[in-house]
């Protein structure tokens, strides 16, 4: 199970450091991102991370993407959430059949991960390990190699498929010994820790989603969704017609993308946002959505805006607003 991220990396390089034969496997759920390169690709950067990381490592990466059946577990863990929307042992369960389901159709032994002993409290813990270990069928699969040592031994072990004593010890929170195996390995190429995380631990994300679910209901969340979710300041309007407005060049560029889902608009008459009317809004909803664009606009000051729409059809108006108070739009924030 290959994330791109450090622990996988190196779990990999002591799979291969044994002389397994090793297919690196990445779950999609599209709901994960790098901090640094957060909201601004339309495809999830998870995905190039995996991608870098398989190509140093002289792998071919097989990436499977599951966000649809992904969505219950999201909606209705058994293990419950973290501190937001985020259901880590159930995430994990189900990620793990996934690759299982891999395993058994081409003809695999195990897998193994990069996880570490109490490395995260949700999900790393040694009860959580198990929990995850018998939920996902992998009982006496499924090695973590840079804890194998602190754990039960598992098959792969037991049978001498991999020597349990080139194994690590690796516990808790720091990164460091991590790091000084990768310096041993020569390995120089990987993501910073903490590089990267789901966005379902985001409180405003999380949040947005509890609205989005009350609002449109679960059968419209889309992989296109729920990034668009991350993006932007999102307002509902009296009517709960949703609204969202770019913050920046990256974001506006990734809103200009969604044609299809509504309404676009931006300021003619000095730099702005690009905003989203989502679905099909009424002249009513397009001229308030209008004047919150107007005050997020270098021309939040003037008494008159002007404003170009583009329909979903590729045409495009032009009205005049004024810009909307500040304390009007604080109201409407989700």
């Amino acid at each position: 199970m290959l994330s791109g991220g450090l622990d996988s990396i190196l779990a990999t390089q002591v799979m291969l450091e044994q002389g397994i034969a090793v297919t690196p496997v990445h779950i999609k759920s599209g709901l994960t991102y790098e901090r640094r390169n957060r909201l601004t690709d339309r495809q999830a950067s998870e995905e190039s991370k995996a991608e870098r990381a398989a190509r140093m490592l002289g792998l071919d990466l097989v990436s499977i993407r599951a966000f649809q059946d992904y969505i219950p577990v999201v909606l209705n863990p058994k293990h419950g959430y973290g501190s937001q929307m985020n259901p880590c042992v159930d995430c994990r369960i189900y990620l793990l059949r996934q690759a299982k389901r891999w395993m058994e159709q081409h003809d695999h032994q195990f897998i193994f991960t990069g996880e570490v002993l109490g490395q995260r409290p949700n999900s790393q813990l040694r009860q959580a390990l198990r929990t995850v270990e018998r939920g996902s069928g992998l009982e006496g699969l499924l090695l973590r190699p840079l804890s194998a040592k602190l754990l039960e031994p598992t098959i792969p072990e037991r049978r001498g498929w991999v020597e349990r004593d080139n194994l690590y010890a690796f516990q808790g929170r720091s990164r460091r010994p991590q790091m000084a195996l990768a310096q041993e390995f020569g390995i120089t190429d990987y993501p910073q820790p903490a590089g990267g995380c789901c966005f379902l631990v985001d409180k405003t994300y999380s949040r947005r989603l509890r609205d989005f679910l009350d609002h449109e209901g679960p059968d419209a969340l889309t992989t296109e969704q729920a990034l668009l979710l991350a993006v932007g300041r999102h307002l509902r309007l009296p009517s709960q017609r949703r609204v969202v407005v770019g913050r920046h060049q990256g974001e506006n560029a990734h809103i200009a993308g969604l044609q299809d889902q509504g309404i676009l608009m931006t300021t003619l008459d000095a730099p702005g946002p690009t905003t989203l009317v989502s679905g099909d809004p009424t002249e009513r909803e397009i001229e308030q959505a209008a004047r919150i664009t107007a005050r997020y606009s270098g021309a939040s000051d003037r008494k008159a805006v002007r404003v170009k729409l583009l329909n979903d059809d590729g045409l495009s108006t032009i009205i005049t607003v004024a810009p909307l108070a500040a304390d009007e739009i604080h109201s409407l924030m989700i």
